[in-house]
């Protein structure tokens, strides 16, 4: 089985402890895949940077996640890698099919690829390449690693591992036969309360529950109303409170409530469609709406106009849903336990003072909160 470079993986992954793995096709990669979906739970992803998300939310609800994806999708996470990952200290194992370097057909795939080793050097992103199938224990180093220094390791995986392996490629899976019917009203009246007047009615209600809020003034404002060990405050990575959240809510057994914006979301939809594939019963989101991003000087957001963020989420599979314009609606709604709750407030931001924690004191002392 270890010359089978595929099973060689499998192998280093299961030694390391891995439980869960995040994944995006490659073609390079296709019978790697399968392998690791039969070995481990699997997360298929829409966007890569939506996985880093959730994997720093299963990390910190104690399992022990890796990404699998094409090297391309590593410009989608450079951010996060930096504001989450790096600045927190949240470690993730990231194997990348590497292209546009290797007998590359594909012109596109050539930009990135073959600068990639120095926007990673740049980013101060620890990698490791990983040419052929005798340097795979690499693998193994870079996974210890990033647990052992709480960092993200990303692994630049050549083509050439796989040539002349005999696992079997994947056979196709047809679209699921299946009826939609779906009806819809919605009302989105005058707002009568501010996202502080909001935030203060959930922190009410969290009794022992996790509280994820997004970064910049949700944050300060949760702070100064009630701050608990069990508050994970976002100090960056726009659009990804809601991925953590439902990391969260895979991982352990506590109820995680999200306070988003829509700003946040309408940068990250993509949350939306994993919430709804994958129905955690401990997971309520908060979509805070003020029609503005409050954090930046109240500019205006398409919801102010065109979108609804319920229906947003009802097309998504998200089907337990609420759309609040009170604090006693938003109570209510939150003693059910409704999913997703679209929370119609005024942009109005409170005058709260800065977080005093590190993003390592916040990991450090949210984590031991957990156990």
């Amino acid at each position: 089985m270890k010359d089978i470079p595929e099973q060689r993986v499998i192998e280093i992954l299961k030694k390391n402890r891995i439980d869960i793995a995040a994944t995006l096709p490659c073609d390079r990669i296709k019978a790697l895949l399968p392998l690791i979906e039969k070995e481990f739970t699997t997360i298929p992803l829409t966007r890569e940077e939506n996985g880093l998300g959730i994997c720093a939310g299963l990390y910190l609800g104690g399992k022990r996640p890796i990404m699998v994806i094409q090297s391309t999708g590593i410009g989608n996470m450079i951010n996060a890698l930096g504001s989450l990952n790096l600045t927190y200290g949240i470690p993730l194992p990231v194997l990348a099919s590497w292209r546009g370097v290797y007998n590359e057909q594909i012109e596109a795939q050539r930009s990135l690829g073959e600068r990639l080793p120095a926007i990673l050097d740049a980013a101060g992103i620890r990698y490791t390449i990983t040419g052929y199938k005798d340097e795979l224990d690499n693998i193994d180093t870079a996974i210890k690693d990033s647990f052992d220094n709480a960092r993200p390791h990303v692994v630049l995986m050549s083509p050439a591992i796989w040539e002349g392996s005999c696992c079997d490629n994947p056979v196709p899976q047809e679209i699921t036969p299946r009826t939609t019917h779906f009806e819809f009203s919605s009302e989105i009246r005058k707002p009568e309360m501010t996202r502080y007047e909001a935030i203060k009615t959930l922190a009410s209600c969290a009794d022992d529950d996790i509280i994820v809020s997004n970064l910049g003034v949700p944050s300060k404002e949760l702070y100064g109303i009630k701050d608990r060990e069990l508050n994970f405050y976002m100090t960056g990575s726009m659009g990804l409170v809601s991925s953590i959240g439902l990391g969260l809510a895979l991982s352990q057994s506590r109820h995680v409530y999200v306070i988003d914006g829509d700003g946040s979301i309408l940068m990250n939809p993509n949350v939306l469609a994993s919430i709804g594939s994958y129905k955690p019963g401990n997971l309520t989101i908060i979509a805070v709406d003020n029609a503005a991003c409050g954090s930046t000087g109240n500019q205006e957001t398409c919801t102010s106009r065109q979108i609804d963020l319920e229906l947003l989420a009802r097309a998504n599979g998200i089907i337990d849903t609420r759309k609040v314009h009170t604090c006693e609606e938003l109570r209510n709604s939150l003693q059910e336990r409704a999913t997703f709750i679209h929370t119609i407030v005024k942009p109005v931001n409170a005058k709260c003072k800065e977080i005093p924690f590190t993003a390592k004191k916040i990991k450090g002392r949210f984590m031991k909160a957990l156990k």
